[in-house]
């Protein structure tokens, strides 16, 4: 019988691999749009907004600090300063900038629909992280109380 940790880690794991899938399948709709010249400005836009973002997620996190998995990390502190002041997961927006980015270059339903689907997959791993996250940190409560989940002012 798996203990509640190797089932968070199974979990945990599952959803990362369906987040890459998803995030390799809007790039190879995208890339020859970008790669060939011929993004529309918006999908540049988009794309550069959530390298920046998420560029400045990671220096606020610091390497050491950061789990691809929606585990918290043995030792990790709650972050609160830079976009975490005031979005709870500011990488997981950033990849949904992107997405929005590559779906548009992508000029094509299944961009959407790809990016919608890693949409869902974002929110299921948020959701099971935050509860770790109560788990693990007891000012998580607090910080979910006064911050938003991927968009401030609206989620």
């Amino acid at each position: 019988m798996a203990t509640d940790a190797q089932q968070r880690q199974r979990l945990g794991s599952a959803l990362v691999a369906l987040q890459f899938v998803l995030m390799a399948a809007l790039a190879v709709l995208a890339g020859p749009a970008f790669l060939g010249g011929h993004a529309d400005l918006p999908a540049w836009a988009l794309a550069s907004a959530g390298l920046a973002l998420g560029g400045w997620s990671v220096h606020a996190n610091r390497p050491g600090n950061f789990n691809i998995r929606p585990l918290p990390r043995a030792g990790g502190r709650l972050v609160t300063a830079g976009p975490y002041r005031w979005i709870r997961h500011p990488m997981y927006s950033a990849v949904l900038l992107g997405a929005a980015g590559c779906a548009w270059a992508a000029a094509t339903p299944w961009g959407w629909i790809a990016g919608a689907a890693l949409a869902l997959v974002l929110a299921v791993k948020a959701s099971f992280e935050e509860r770790w996250l109560l788990d693990a940190h007891p000012g998580y409560a607090d910080y979910r109380r006064r911050s938003w989940r991927f968009v401030p002012g609206v989620y």
